[in-house]
């Protein structure tokens, strides 16, 4: 009975309260995640259009499915995107092309292509938002085991359902959804691992006494299955975009910085020593080859092809110094190097090009899609009409997740709040590297791919909002008034931009209310 009281405490001390209401923990993430899939899938194959960066990232997948690897579209082609969307979706050459992300989010967008043909415009978009769907009701679930609380999650989820960047590129066969969606997975699945393990570190360390905790580094924790999930989800997410690495960084940090609290929670005297030796280690071999593993893997099409650009670089360019390396794997390294010239070297001055700085206030939205049809063209039924798509976010979410970051850094800094710095791991991989790269040409839509830790960010502080359950009923009810009042806000803040998130016609000058940003930006 004594160890059992003592696993308990333990247990308490490294898991805190963990909520009971299993049921209502599933049900409101589910209902918003079933009320954002069916407005994302709603009328998704409009416009039957390339849509900005569909014209790569679409007519690849196609290219993957037909060769293996990306072909090159000849300039002797006019007007491909047409001939594509009319029906004549191969229009490429003899010659592998140079692309400059991984294959991992052309092979995602063609499995769409391949269901429903690679001519329908709602197969271009349906693995995109399958994925995007599948994350409003992740969010919530890893909101509500973050929080300990089931309104806490139905609330993530419910911001997800109506935020605008989430929703335009659910709809949008682009790559950003994509990385967020495998970051994602693999942040739930270090937040399952970090309550997995914690749970056993609780029964073992129990068995241990105070004498053995404070001279030896504690107990090993085992294989830690749910890391190795996350090491194949961020392979997958730096094999559709290379900025995925950097979540490989900032979540492998998190989760050793994670272990340490633990080990110092339980009782372990040397509990860097301990987190760094038992667990760190481990981490980094098991995080880091699993992605680089499965981000290998992902060339596969890449491998098998002949026709694959460098793909014969290799044998073409036979190496003296290192002939034990494989002409392939030296080909694959030398392609490579060429995508990392042209990143570095990217400075188009295109008129969507905005600073970081900007992001997360939404300054500059970037357009997907625009035209302009005049009276009684396409149901425009004044002189002058708008039909846009425009990725710009739900503002109310975007804004108050700017100043949770400094609520963030004061719990984590001075509360030593785990969930603080969860959130901030996630931001530090996702928005952080692009201010040392804010000299290339880069754009705002990028930031959909660290949207769910802003989400996690303004729950945190609509948690803090709410109260405590042993708070005052005023005080619970002031904060269900404020959580309330804000949701509703961004809801009709949702609304008001639905015609620029799907295209609807309507007139410019209501077109030009909703551009509300400043220019200079």
């Amino acid at each position: 009975m004594a160890r059992m009281t003592r696993i308990e405490q333990l247990r308490f001390r490294l898991l805190g309260f963990r909520p009971t209401d299993a049921l209502w923990g599933w049900l409101g993430p589910l209902f918003f995640a079933v009320v954002g899939g069916v407005m994302r899938f709603w009328s998704l194959g409009r416009p039957h259009q390339l849509v900005f960066d569909e014209t790569y990232y679409v007519k690849q997948g196609v290219s993957m499915l037909e060769y293996g690897v990306e072909m090159r579209v000849p300039g002797t082609i006019k007007k491909p995107d047409e001939l594509f969307t009319q029906g004549t979706p191969d229009v490429f050459g003899t010659e592998g092309d140079l692309v400059v992300h991984p294959p991992v989010g052309k092979w995602v967008i063609a499995a769409g292509e391949h269901l429903f043909g690679q001519t329908s415009s709602f197969g271009w978009r349906f693995s995109v938002c399958v994925l995007g769907t599948l994350s409003i009701l992740m969010i919530g679930r890893a909101a509500r085991r973050m929080f300990g609380s089931s309104l806490l999650g139905t609330i993530a989820a419910f911001l997800v359902a109506f935020e605008g960047h989430h929703f335009v590129q659910s709809r949008t066969g682009l790559l950003d959804l994509i990385v967020m969606f495998w970051a994602l997975l693999a942040f739930c699945a270090l937040l399952i691992d970090r309550d997995r393990s914690r749970a056993l570190l609780a029964e073992r360390a129990a068995g241990l006494s105070d004498h053995e905790l404070a001279t030896r580094l504690g107990p090993w924790l085992g294989a830690r299955p749910w890391r190795w999930v996350a090491g194949i989800s961020l392979g997958l997410c730096a094999g559709t975009k290379w900025s995925g690495l950097f979540f490989l960084v900032a979540f492998g940090l998190m989760t050793v910085w994670w272990d340490m609290g633990a080990r110092r929670a339980v009782g372990v005297r040397h509990w860097f020593t301990s987190a760094i030796v038992t667990d760190g280690l481990w981490a980094a071999l098991v995080m880091c080859s699993t992605a680089f593993a499965t981000y290998l893997a992902s060339w596969v099409g890449w491998f098998r092809s002949t026709l694959g650009y460098d793909r014969t670089w290799g044998a073409v360019h036979p190496s003296r110094d290192t002939p034990w390396v494989p002409d392939a794997l030296r080909s694959l390294w030398h392609y490579h190097q060429e995508i990392y010239t042209f990143h570095v070297n990217l400075h188009d001055n295109h008129p969507y090009r905005t600073n970081p700085w900007s992001w997360i206030i939404q300054g500059r939205p970037t357009s997907f899609f625009y035209e302009g049809p005049k009276r009684g063209d396409g149901g425009c039924a004044v002189a002058q009409c708008s039909k846009a798509i425009t990725s710009i976010g739900t503002v109310s979410v975007w804004w108050l997740g700017a100043a949770a970051v400094f609520v963030l850094l004061y719990h984590w800094l001075f509360k030593r709040d785990w969930r603080a710095g969860g959130i901030l791991a996630g931001l530090v991989g996702g928005y952080l590297p692009w201010f040392w790269l804010e000299e290339r040409t880069i754009y705002s839509f990028y930031t959909v791919a660290f949207e769910p830790w802003v989400i996690f960010a303004v729950v945190f502080v609509l948690g803090l909002a709410l109260g405590k359950g042993t708070d005052s009923w005023r005080r619970r009810e002031l904060g269900l008034l404020v959580v309330g009042s804000y949701c509703l806000l961004t809801l009709a803040i949702f609304a008001f931009f639905w015609p620029i998130y799907t295209a609807q016609v309507i007139p410019q000058s209501q077109w030009s209310l909703r551009m509300w940003f400043p220019s200079w930006v």
